[in-house]
């Protein structure tokens, strides 16, 4: 063989070597500038956020996800899945399912603890579903068995402590340190507070005098207080960090998905049933804003360069993107059926994501 053709052959397998590398590093680096929706009738979307298109959708079988979380590094996305009992653990940069894990009937919330390395999952035993009574007082929930709060080592994904909660938890919160877990137990009306790592029940946090049927909450940026929505009575509370009611205030019906802005001055309500998105000042609760959004708009989140937001609305089948200071709809996302859940990477602030 001469040595032009072996310095060409070489040269071929240069490039070639060069091309599948650029390949493989385009297929498996984790996604960023991006969104992640559930869909509760099986699907999980990708949107890209600089051109707010959807850019990959799945839907694996046997899974109807609601809640979801990304881990700090954003190389998984763990949805809970209800028809299942169980969560999914999906690698990000094809959207593949990694692995499953039991968890117990009925999984919704999900939430990392602040160090980033456990996942924790609330599941209902023996919940039959369905919208609560208007005036929040449901006498079946007394013979329902309380809720359960599963955990998970984030990576290997080897289960940990299971605590017991209250009737229907729903939101999730940590302390700073995140040695304790606060949960909204909605039929109880109560916060309840719980050690992370043991999953023992420490206390409960009674809110009734102050609304009925607590769901979203969340600790400020500033760590300075902890905010809760209250979905039958159309209220939002201020707590301190010693869980003391500082004050409460109305908001449009049926508030859920809550979440502070990155400076902590502001606090922004999802109120599905008024298809509002409410802006509050955080110091004071005076209602600053009001933006129409769609129907049943119970998740939402910042983009990460907190230019927009982005809220799920699951009624209307679509995401409604909203300019967080001009206060105005700008433009929606189509064609997401019943999205529940929306999460981005880089994390960013919103009722599933930063505090």
């Amino acid at each position: 063989m001469s040595r032009q053709l072996i310095l060409s052959s070489v040269a071929v397998l240069v490039v070639a070597a060069a091309a599948l590398g650029a390949y493989w590093f385009r297929n498996d680096r984790v996604p960023t500038n991006v969104a992640y929706v559930t869909e509760e009738g099986g699907k999980v979307d990708q949107i890209d956020l600089a051109t707010m298109k959807v850019t990959r959708s799945i839907e694996p079988p046997d899974i109807a996800p609601r809640g979801e979380a990304i881990t700090f590094d954003g190389k998984y996305l763990i949805t809970a899945d209800q028809d299942t009992s169980d969560i999914a653990i999906f690698s990000t940069p094809k959207l593949q399912l990694v692995t499953k894990q039991h968890v117990g009937d009925s999984p919704e919330f999900v939430r990392i603890n602040p160090a980033g390395t456990r996942v924790f999952v609330t599941f209902e035993p023996g919940s039959k579903g369905g919208p609560p009574p208007a005036n929040g007082n449901d006498e079946d929930d007394a013979n329902e068995p309380p809720a359960q709060i599963a955990s998970f080592r984030v990576g290997d994904w080897t289960p940990g402590s299971v605590a017991t909660a209250g009737k229907e938890t729903e939101g999730m919160e940590f302390s700073p340190d995140g040695k304790e877990l606060m949960v909204a137990n909605e039929a109880q009306n109560t916060i309840g507070i719980i050690d992370a790592t043991t999953g023992a029940h420490i206390r409960d946090v009674n809110l009734k005098p102050y609304g009925l049927r607590p769901r979203g909450i969340k600790i400020s940026p500033q760590h300075t207080c902890y905010v809760v929505t209250m979905e039958a009575s159309g209220t939002l509370v201020k707590l301190d960090m010693n869980f003391n009611v500082i004050k409460s205030v109305p908001t449009a019906a049926k508030p859920y998905g809550v979440s502070f802005d990155r400076s902590g001055k502001r606090i922004f309500v999802s109120a599905a049933a008024a298809r509002k998105l409410q802006v509050f000042d955080a110091s004071s609760l005076n209602l600053i804003a009001e933006v129409p959004t769609g129907a049943r708009c119970w998740h939402f989140t910042f983009t990460p360069d907190d230019s927009k937001i982005l809220m799920a609305c699951g009624r209307s089948n679509d995401i409604v993107i909203v300019d967080p200071t001009a206060y105005k709809q700008i433009g929606t996302i189509q064609g997401i059926s019943l999205p529940w859940g929306i999460v981005t990477y880089p994390l960013s602030y919103g009722s599933l994501g930063l505090p």
